[in-house]
């Protein structure tokens, strides 16, 4: 029986995580309850959900799952534009993070369109 642990749209989410931890590391102090915490929580939440539905009794409430960690994904995206606009940012590690978000929102598209054909 595969676990949570075993699918490769939460290893990727588990990676952003990381990523945007070392990133806002280096962000202002002043940033410490602001969009540092926003982009931690968010990132923490795609994996969580994808991880909370994956235990789910049903296809469709998994499908629900990965929707919220699709929206979580976009939330990231759109703060880490802010972050390069206010210039709180290493450039590569930036670019690095964005670059997994990108990939991770693709995943979860592939994935929820999956979980809506029939098995």
């Amino acid at each position: 029986m595969q676990t949570f642990r075993d699918l490769k749209v939460w290893q990727k989410a588990m990676e952003l995580v990381f990523c945007v931890y070392k990133l806002t590391a280096s962000f202002p102090r002043e940033e410490t309850y602001g969009l540092s915490s926003q982009l931690r929580r968010a990132t923490v939440s795609i994996a969580s959900n994808i991880a909370e539905g994956h235990s789910r009794q049903s296809r469709n409430e998994f499908r629900q799952f990965l929707s919220q960690a699709k929206g979580s994904s976009a939330d990231v995206q759109t703060q880490l534009l802010i972050a390069r606009e206010l210039s709180y940012e290493i450039k590569q590690q930036l670019s690095m993070c964005d670059a997994l978000a990108f990939e991770l929102t693709n995943m979860l598209d592939a994935f929820i369109t999956k979980l809506k054909k029939p098995s």
